[in-house]
């Protein structure tokens, strides 16, 4: 590349041209990708750095968590209560949002984030993620209801994917960027700046274990896909799954293919097993910002409601075509 676009001059530029991005979303967005570099040195660590294995705790979930899902959690909180952009925080590892502290100035925006996405992984040494979503406090006290927005009021989304590389994926609703982090300079450097998802695929994503306990319209569409060019979609398909939404939501913004994490019967009050706002809606964004769709099987996720702060949602996305066609299948049987 002759001339390497780093971070801080995209957000400029997104300041001062069509997108007049504000300032304190642009200074809140470097904080981000700062506490990412951080995160990033400990989880290349690894034994060395005895982040591995459990903390012998659980998160709201009753999830086991791993030690650098609590690191993570506290590089990331650390790093932007003090800046003067944020009235409140949430994650995944907390019971409730965490308020800015009244020594620090009070900015105007709610920052929610699944600090560690992929933690099964960590011991294994296999890719993992930080994914983050920002909203605008509506004023007032800042409480849980005040994160309670649909994912189309988001001005900003993004993950950080921890593999081969680092690699920082953004939106601020003007398409989608990816920039890699320059170990030896420290700086994060575009190295894509219209990010597109294909509308059609040959690959899909999805646990294929719990494949016994899905609805029926889940059933037709990965049967379909394994009866291949034989069968009634007349192609061959691939199945990849990492079990790190980051890792398999980067692959498809990447080369193209669908994401499923459906509801099964093995909890059949819950609607899905990831969680709306720090998973499905910033993953949401990014995807139709690069030209895909995402959908819990009969809505756009983005347009969905939330009623509490740790709110579960099945989640179908990525390519177009691929997402239409299981979507459709969920609203022709009414599941």
């Amino acid at each position: 590349m002759s001339h390497r676009v780093s971070l801080t001059q995209y957000l400029i530029e997104q300041q001062r041209g069509a997108a007049q991005l504000p300032a304190q979303l642009r200074l809140l967005i470097e904080v981000v990708a700062r506490a990412c570099k951080s995160i990033a040195i400990s989880v290349n660590k690894g034994a060395l750095g005895d982040v591995l294995g459990t903390a012998g705790s659980e998160n709201v979930q009753g999830e086991v968590q791993k030690k650098l899902d609590i690191i993570a959690n506290e590089v990331l909180i650390e790093a932007n209560e003090w800046g003067g952009h944020l009235a409140g925080m949430a994650s995944e590892e907390m019971d409730d949002m965490h308020a800015v502290p009244n020594r620090y100035p009070q900015g105007e925006y709610l920052l929610l984030f699944d600090p560690l996405d992929g933690s099964s992984n960590i011991d294994v040494n296999v890719s993992i993620g930080t994914i983050f979503s920002v909203l605008k406090h509506k004023g007032g006290d800042v409480t849980n209801d005040s994160f309670l927005q649909p994912g189309t009021a988001q001005v900003c989304a993004g993950y950080c994917v921890y593999g081969p590389q680092t690699t920082l994926v953004l939106t601020v609703g003007q398409g989608v960027v990816m920039f890699t982090l320059d170990r030896e300079q420290g700086s994060w450097v575009m190295t894509d700046s219209d990010v597109r998802i294909p509308e059609d695929t040959k690959e899909f994503a999805i646990n294929m274990s719990n494949l016994r306990h899905w609805a029926p319209p889940m059933k037709r569409y990965i049967d379909e896909c394994l009866e291949g060019k034989d069968g009634v979609r007349g192609k061959d398909f691939n199945m990849r799954w990492v079990a790190s939404m980051v890792a398999d939501v980067h692959r498809i913004l990447t080369r193209g293919g669908i994401f499923m994490y459906p509801w099964d019967k093995r909890e059949p009050n819950k609607p899905g097993k990831l969680r709306l706002m720090y998973e499905a809606n910033p993953m949401s964004f990014l995807v139709e910002q690069a030209g895909g769709m995402s959908t819990n099987g009969t809505q756009r996720i983005m347009e969905l409601q939330p009623t509490q702060l740790h709110e579960r949602v099945s989640v179908m996305l990525g390519s177009k075509n691929e997402v239409a066609r299981v979507t459709q299948y969920h609203l022709d049987q009414g599941t």
